[in-house]
């Protein structure tokens, strides 16, 4: 198509926010650089009759036509621009939200980091737009490039200001690296592109992998510094926790002391109103507020960690536990104990006392007066010889028997003692 104003007029009303618009757009202004400088004044006339909003856009596409002349080396837009940027971003700027004057503080940033536009330009972009900002009665804050400032940033967001910063630089870098990377590789790998010839290609190709790795380092720094801020953030929120525990502690504190002053007062005033004497009111007075814990200054019984001795478990003249003599080649622990047989236990045969046995005292008096009667005659001779006589088959009760077996003195006595024995 042809370059005339009513073709890129009707380029500039189509425009849209998006970046597809916005390339596509630049793309046909920059294949027409010829007419650079007429572009630049109608771009400029645009500025000052479009809505905020459409504002914005504009400024997209001015950033769009001048990084890619930047990237190309093709300076007529450069130079086209360079006697108007400042007015244009001015007015751009002046008639705008907070939300757009920021984005549009973003663009500039990116033209300073990237050295869009000549530092001087640079300069006198940025003091303009610093004086629109001290001029607002309604003053916003200077962002400079930053989305805090020294002037609006609370105390207890300071540690994360500079995390905030450099996120956002970071952020500004990937916008344009990412959509240029994109757009080549597109334009390179598409199907309906006529294939060049080996020298350009393999050009095209490096360029696109210069583009490439551009775009993924500057992915990677965002990474980096968003992590870093979410590190940062972390380590507010848990700040703010410990000081939100401390201060709901205070509160209920503060709540049970008024709760009892409140009580406290009622009382002295019902007291007024009773009319109690000035001792009982005192006594009112003085008396501890309810509700409140008692502070107590002694020290807490500790419970001794040492345990009583076993004294105290056993009673006093108790008996001692046997201790058992065990050899010494004896082992403690054998681990085939020996079966020791039990020995036979030898049963004593059963004796009768003399006591027991019946008519035992009547044989004992006989005994005896038999004996006394042999020591008298001088014929009673004890001793072993007289036991040896015994037969082994008989009885100790039978041997009793046996000393009157040939004596007269068992005569008289009746037949039938034998049986009562």
């Amino acid at each position: 198509m042809a370059f005339t104003e009513d073709s890129l007029k009707k380029k500039l009303v189509q425009l849209n926010e998006t970046q597809d618009s916005i390339a596509t757009v630049g793309h046909w202004i920059l294949f027409h650089r010829r007419h650079a400088d007429k572009i630049a004044q109608f771009w400029q006339q645009r500025i000052k009759e479009s809505p905020a909003n459409k504002r914005l856009t504009l400024i997209y596409l001015a950033n769009e036509i001048a990084q890619q002349a930047k990237i190309r080396k093709k300076d007529e837009f450069i130079k086209a621009f360079d006697p108007i940027i400042v007015e244009s971003t001015s007015v751009a700027y002046k008639g705008s939200g907070p939300d757009i004057q920021n984005k549009i503080r973003r663009v500039i940033e990116v033209w300073r980091q990237r050295n869009v536009f000549r530092p001087p330009i640079q300069d006198e972009i940025e003091r303009a737009l610093n004086e629109i900002d001290r001029s607002r009665t309604a003053r916003k804050p200077a962002l400079g490039g930053s989305l805090f400032s020294a002037s609006s940033t609370p105390p207890e967001l300071k540690p994360v200001e500079p995390l905030a910063i450099a996120l956002q630089k970071a952020d500004l870098n990937v916008k344009p690296a990412v959509a240029t990377a994109n757009q080549d590789y597109e334009k390179l790998t598409n199907p309906s592109t006529p294939v060049p010839t080996a020298p350009v290609h393999a050009g095209a190709l490096g360029a696109l992998l210069k583009k490439l790795a551009q775009a993924e380092s500057a992915v990677s720094d965002s990474i980096k510094a968003r992590k870093e801020l979410l590190t940062g953030l972390e380590r507010l929120l848990e700040t703010n926790k410990v000081k939100l525990g401390q201060e709901e502690a205070q509160l209920a504190d503060l709540t049970t002391r008024k709760i009892a002053i409140d009580s406290r007062k009622k009382e002295v005033e019902d007291a007024i109103i009773r009319g109690l004497s000035a001792a009982d009111t005192n006594a009112i007075s003085a008396a501890p507020l309810p509700g409140l814990a008692q502070a107590s200054h002694e020290r807490p019984q500790i419970e001794e960690l040492t345990p009583p001795p076993m004294e105290s478990f056993t009673p006093i003249n108790s008996p001692r536990p046997a201790v058992l003599d065990v050899p010494d080649d004896v082992p403690a622990h054998p681990l085939n104990p020996a079966t020791v047989p039990t020995p036979p236990v030898a049963v004593p045969a059963p004796t009768v006392a003399m006591g027991q046995i019946p008519g035992a005292d009547l044989l004992r008096s006989l005994t005896q007066a038999h004996a006394r009667q042999e020591e008298s005659n001088g014929t009673y001779a004890p001793g072993p010889s007289s036991a040896k006589k015994r037969k082994m088959s008989r009885s100790a009760a039978e041997d009793e028997f046996a000393v009157f077996d040939k004596d007269d003195d068992m005569k008289g006595i009746e037949s039938n003692l034998g049986d009562l024995i």
